[in-house]
């Protein structure tokens, strides 16, 4: 695949995409056109159905890759595992390829697949409700119009919705503020005062693109990052031509990546003596990058490394070098009009705020919308402790699919080799079901207890329990977001779908 610069008509040509149609039931509606809901597409055609679906919130396509167009945005994981296994991608410009270069990627796996007019975007679902009668999904969108089907996969992934922290007097400031992730970019931050609210995985990523442009940059962390260098440099001309000519060479690089990072895991769970070794790098870059020993000792944590997610940037620690910029470390009390107020009682200037405040990750969004047989939501269901068999199918949620759903997410390698599992799960599941004649699957109770009880008792004495507060925990300090093992068992565990798990009807 060749990803080439982004184009006027790169929404035109979707657009057609909304056009009106008569038809409203489908075999499958998946919700969300990121990774995974086209991941999903692309394979249901591969099964030869065709008979399906994609409803897309936003006006592209990409999914979180469409939606963070921040200032420095890219991938922290090497570009040859973040693409589809089948589909890969010899020109990448970076080994840590850029958001724009990752949503035409994807843009382009559409058009080739032919799923592009299987995509309705600025379309939102507002609520999916199981009918026992019809033995289907009724689903509503925004745009008051009802649809119906068998499957419904849930493929809007756990970076879609977006926190600001309720600070008191936020609503009388008269700046202006807005999130990362919906970057305001008619905003000229040119001598203005800005302020960073937070220190995380895209602070880190846009803070030095604009250091340079404002008057003063104060950045506000509540708690330092561990931050690794990032190892990134430019692909060459060469290289692109010799992946293009010699797709297994690109493959065989692919492998060795992966089994690299896969190697990574033994710190996070297996040997936490390990990941004092990259304790070290990431003191050692601390120590070579800031001069100020103040500011050196506030930025380096007190928490065990990968507790919370590791970091990787190469400037942004230098940003703290400028005259103009400063690291506040006081918590923020309150917004007044013009100003941000800390605990300690220091006052700010601001024109403009900028949450780098990361997302309501332990819960997918669309989990509140979504009715099971007992007219109970996802949400309610969970009690906000997601639990799904293989992060993927929950009882009293008949044909209901979750892509990146529980116990799903990894802290050491690509996120789109555990879609791809799911993505063959689910294949499996539906080749069942036609296989026995039956109309829908539900998994036990007792499988979903079985394997959470696994997910938790794995989860013990891992680095991400170690007592940090982070992300990746619900309020009760349980794991569920992160798989707490290599993902290779995931993959061999989801090959084929283990039909005792389940009720067939």
């Amino acid at each position: 695949m060749t990803v080439t610069s982004k184009n006027d008509d790169l929404n035109s040509s979707h657009s057609n995409s909304n056009l009106s149609v008569d038809k409203d039931v489908f075999e499958t509606i998946i919700i969300g056109a990121g990774f995974s809901g086209i991941g999903m597409a692309i394979n249901l055609k591969k099964f030869k159905q065709d008979d399906f679906i994609i409803f897309e919130r936003n006006s592209g396509i990409g999914g979180t890759w469409w939606a963070n167009t921040y200032p420095g945005c890219a991938c922290d994981v090497p570009s040859n595992v973040y693409s589809f296994s089948f589909e890969p991608n010899s020109t990448w410009s970076k080994t840590f390829s850029p958001q724009d270069e990752i949503q035409q990627y994807l843009y382009q796996c559409a058009v080739k697949y032919s799923i592009i007019d299987k995509i309705r975007i600025n379309t939102e679902v507002i609520s999916a409700v199981w009918d026992d009668h019809m033995a289907n999904w009724v689903i509503r969108t925004n745009f008051n119009k009802t649809y119906y089907s068998r499957f419904l996969i849930a493929a809007s992934g756990a970076l879609s919705e977006p926190t600001i922290p309720n600070i008191k007097g936020l609503n009388k400031f008269n700046g202006q503020y807005f999130h990362s992730a919906k970057w305001n970019h008619d905003i000229n931050l040119k001598n203005k005062k800005v302020a960073i609210v937070g220190t995380g995985a895209s602070a880190i990523q846009f803070a030095p693109e604009i250091a340079d442009d404002t008057k003063e940059l104060r950045v506000f962390m509540r708690t330092a990052p561990w931050i690794l260098p990032r190892r990134d440099r430019k692909v060459t001309y060469l290289e692109q031509i010799i992946f293009k000519k010699v797709p297994a060479l690109q493959l065989l690089v692919r492998a060795v990546v992966f089994w690299a990072r896969e190697s990574y895991l033994l710190a996070f769970t297996k040997n936490k003596r390990l990941m004092k070794i990259a304790e070290k790098l990431a003191k050692r870059h601390l120590n070579s990058q800031i001069k100020n020993d103040d500011v050196k000792s506030a930025l380096l944590p007190n928490y065990e490394m990968g507790c919370k997610r590791i970091l990787l940037s190469n400037n942004f620690y230098s940003i703290f070098n400028r005259e103009n910029v400063k690291l506040v470390t006081s918590g923020i009390k309150e917004f007044n009009e013009t100003k941000i107020v800390c605990e300690d009682g220091e006052q700010f200037d601001a024109d403009v705020v900028i949450f780098g405040t990361g997302f309501n990750v332990v819960e997918m969004p669309v989990a509140k919308y979504i009715m099971g047989t007992d007219g109970s939501s996802l949400s309610e269901l969970w009690q906000g402790s997601p639990r799904a068999l293989y992060g993927t199918t929950i009882q009293n949620f008949p044909n209901l699919f979750l892509l990146m759903g529980p116990n799903t997410g990894l802290g050491h390698n690509s996120m789109v080799y555990m879609i791809e599992s799911q993505i063959n799960y689910v294949i499996q599941a539906m080749k069942e079901l036609t296989k026995i004649h039956k109309t829908y699957l539900v998994p036990k109770a007792e499988a979903v207890r079985r394997f959470t009880d696994s997910m938790d008792s794995q989860s013990q004495n891992t680095v991400w329990v170690s007592g940090c507060v982070s992300w990746y925990l619900d309020k009760q300090g349980r794991n569920p977001t992160l798989w707490p093992d290599f993902s290779w068992k995931f993959r061999s565990q989801t090959r084929n779908i283990n039909t005792k798990d389940y009720i067939f009807k």
